[in-house]
């Protein structure tokens, strides 16, 4: 741990020690008026919803929408993993892979399939980890594939997704935005699975399953990704 703890160090600390307050807040409010992409199994677009709508269980279901996930690798081949923050609707206070969002529909360059997840990936970089937009332009991410799951996760908010996943491998700057972010941290390959038995709070569904079934093959290649990369196939959870 205490190469982790020295990884920690790095960051600024006005950010690391921020709190999040406990009561929803303003931020979180207006993102659930944002508007996701909807898809069908193969993932063609088939109309909007709000992320109220999109991830508030109604009778146990939840529409089917287009997300991405980004795993952000240092030069040392290190992980960077966050804890959502505490006021976060779904899955508050979960451990997660560097960044998970959502296209937006009101943003239209953001529609166009791979390109507009990346353009949306770079878009929440920005926001939630602080990276200056200089170190995260759309060619920066390398489209590895995407995953269908759905999670029903406390019953009331959950997460129906085909997901877009993208490795950015590089060193950046890191300012975490509290108001999504609790903590930041990198892990080596070696002591992954140690820091993730010896967590006090889970981790989120998509990123539990990406780390059984696909994340030790993307480690492994990090150098050589063209050998992971599935661009057609959606692969199904």
């Amino acid at each position: 741990m205490k190469s982790i703890l020295k990884s920690l160090g790095t960051l600024p600390l006005r950010r690391f020690l921020s709190t999040v307050p406990k009561p929803l807040n303003l931020v979180q409010e207006a993102a659930l008026e944002e508007r996701c992409i909807l898809v069908d199994q193969h993932d063609q677009e088939c109309g909007f919803a709000s992320k109220r709508d999109c991830h508030r269980l109604v009778n146990g279901n939840l529409p089917l929408h287009r997300a991405f996930s980004v795993f952000l690798f240092n030069t040392k081949d290190e992980l960077l993993l966050q804890q959502r923050s505490s006021t976060k609707i779904t899955f508050p206070d979960h451990y997660t892979n560097s960044c998970c969002s959502h296209p937006l529909y009101e943003i239209e360059h953001e529609r166009k399939d791979i390109e507009g997840a990346k353009a949306a990936a770079c878009r929440r970089l920005v926001f939630e980890l602080g990276i200056p937009t200089s170190q995260c332009q759309p060619k920066d991410l390398q489209y590895i594939t995407r995953i269908r799951y759905m999670s029903k996760g406390d019953g009331t908010w959950g997460e129906h997704e085909i997901d877009y996943i993208f490795i950015l491998h590089k060193d950046v700057s890191l300012d975490p935005n509290p108001d999504e972010v609790s903590t930041v941290l990198y892990i080596p390959k070696a002591k992954m699975n140690k820091f993730l038995k010896n967590l006090n709070h889970p981790i989120t569904p998509w990123f539990n399953l990406i780390v059984q079934y696909e994340l030790t093959n993307w480690w492994d290649n990090l150098r050589s990704l063209e050998k992971v990369m599935n661009h057609k196939k959606i692969i199904s959870y």
